[in-house]
């Protein structure tokens, strides 16, 4: 698995712009998973979750871990192919997908989520060491594995045009 996937391709921008395929990234961060495991936590189609799933490996952004016999057939389990992902240059058309996937998360949350959203006026040695020190707490929050709780962390630091 590689540590961070830099978007490149179109085929990997393409994949990344619908918000079932964000959210389908989302859950592989946890562990692989079937097409089935992940039409039920995702409370989706199975077609669907197959079809948005084989969108996703033409673009290199999961494969196949591990494949089982069940009942005479064959269960795939899934993975992503990368820890972090990064798009580089401006924000890409992929953005708007990514909310709407957090916001069904959001919606869908077992407890009241933390949603901030602050405007400041800062220097940009100021909001280069917010963005920096915001970085650092994501990056080093440690993961406690085993059958704790999920929690999404999303954080942005952007200059208002």
């Amino acid at each position: 698995m590689e540590e961070i996937l830099e978007v490149r391709s179109p085929e990997q921008y393409k994949a990344l712009a619908h918000p079932l395929r964000q959210r389908l990234l989302f859950a592989l961060g946890r562990a692989p998973a079937t097409t089935s495991q992940l039409a039920v936590a995702l409370v989706a189609q199975k077609g669907n979750v197959g079809h948005h799933l084989k969108v996703l490996r033409e673009a290199g952004l999961v494969r196949v871990a591990e494949t089982r016999r069940v009942r005479g057939g064959t269960e795939q389990y899934y993975e992503r192919t990368f820890r972090h992902v990064s798009v580089p240059g401006p924000a890409a058309e992929h953005t708007g997908a990514m909310f709407d996937a957090v916001a069904e998360e959001l919606r869908r949350a077992a407890e009241e989520p933390v949603l901030v959203v602050r405007h400041l006026r800062l220097t940009e040695d100021g909001a280069r060491e917010l963005g920096e020190t915001l970085r650092r707490l994501v990056h080093q929050a440690q993961d406690a594995g085993g059958d704790e709780a999920v929690h999404g962390v999303l954080v942005a630091l952007y200059r208002q045009a």
